[in-house]
């Protein structure tokens, strides 16, 4: 008499990530070969991204990531979270659900000029002014690159395209003039060719307690080559970055820049494009996550613990 095999009980897979667990490494972030074209500047963003998510050491199951549709938007795909790809410009309002619904998650959207500053803009400016907990990157272009080669809102005057073969006529958005003014209490910039600089300051957005952006430009190198040379000092560029204020009492310090200054980071967002590199704004304003957390707070407590079906029978009561 034969007996059926007895399985072996399967190992329990280590968990990754977080205090007391397995450090978070690369090979486990990636998930997917990225399909950008050779030479893109997002494949330096997304190396830069594996380093920032090793050095915070995340749970891996706490990382969300999410973006709308473009080049740039493919990023949820090769890293290996939770995540999604949304319709053109939406991400934002998708992923301020999940950081409010889940306030535990570490929320990253991602998109590019297009998603960012064109279809998006309006959720841009609200997901700015509310303060929602989360971290927007957005690689920057100049271009409508996947469609290959419109007029993008960050393409400069007499740029060149499909749908301006006589050049671009109207005034391009500024990215740091209009984060500023939209109220993201966080707001930065970089470049893709310097990957130090890109990972500190996604790093540094990261850890914000608050909405986080980081604008990077990153060249497509199909239909708009050489488009951020004049910050790139290998192609004979001015590479100017932001030195913050240090406040060790210094006279040199004076120079600095001071981050919490508003007034300052609009000048430094004045400047001619490329302009300057580096934090431009980061104060500390409740977030939107410990507004509703409150709100709730006090409703349960005004309530004494009622469930939502309770209070809806008490409401018809009083309908009656």
């Amino acid at each position: 008499m034969s007996s059926a095999p007895v399985s072996a009980p399967l190992a329990e897979a280590p968990a990754i990530g977080g205090p007391g667990r397995a450090p978070l490494a690369k090979k486990t972030l990636v998930s997917d070969h990225p399909t950008w074209c050779p030479g893109c500047g997002d494949f330096a963003v997304l190396a830069s991204f594996y380093r920032v998510l090793e050095k915070l050491n995340y749970p891996q199951e706490n990382i969300v990531t999410f973006a709308g549709i473009g080049c740039s938007s493919r990023f949820p795909y090769f890293v290996n979270s939770h995540g999604g790809h949304f319709i053109h410009g939406r991400s934002l309002p998708f992923a301020a659900a999940i950081s409010l619904g889940r306030d535990d998650l570490h929320v990253f959207a991602f998109g590019g000029d297009g998603d960012g500053f064109s279809i998006g803009g309006n959720h841009l400016f609200h997901a700015a002014r509310k303060n929602t907990k989360m971290t927007y990157v957005i690689m920057d272009n100049s271009v409508y690159g996947l469609t290959k080669k419109q007029t993008s809102p960050t393409s400069p005057v007499g740029f060149k395209s499909k749908t301006d073969p006589w050049g671009a006529m109207e005034q391009p958005v500024n990215p740091m003039k209009t984060l500023l003014t939209a109220g993201a209490t966080f707001v930065a910039r970089s470049h893709a060719t310097q990957v130090n600089h890109m990972t500190e300051m996604m790093l540094r957005a990261a850890q914000h307690d608050g909405f986080s952006v980081v604008e990077i430009l990153s060249e497509c190198v199909e239909f708009n080559e050489g488009a951020f040379d004049a910050a790139n000092p290998r192609k004979g560029g001015k590479w100017q970055q932001i030195e913050l204020k240090k406040n060790d009492g210094t006279p040199e310090d004076a120079a600095r820049h001071d981050p919490t200054d508003e007034f300052s980071a609009m000048k430094l967002a004045l400047a001619d494009a490329p302009g300057y590199f580096g934090v431009f704004y980061e104060v500390n304003r409740p977030t939107k996550n410990k507004l509703e957390r409150d709100l709730i707070a006090r409703t349960r407590e005004k309530t004494k613990g009622a469930s939502a079906l309770q209070l809806l029978e008490s409401t018809f009561v009083k309908m009656r």
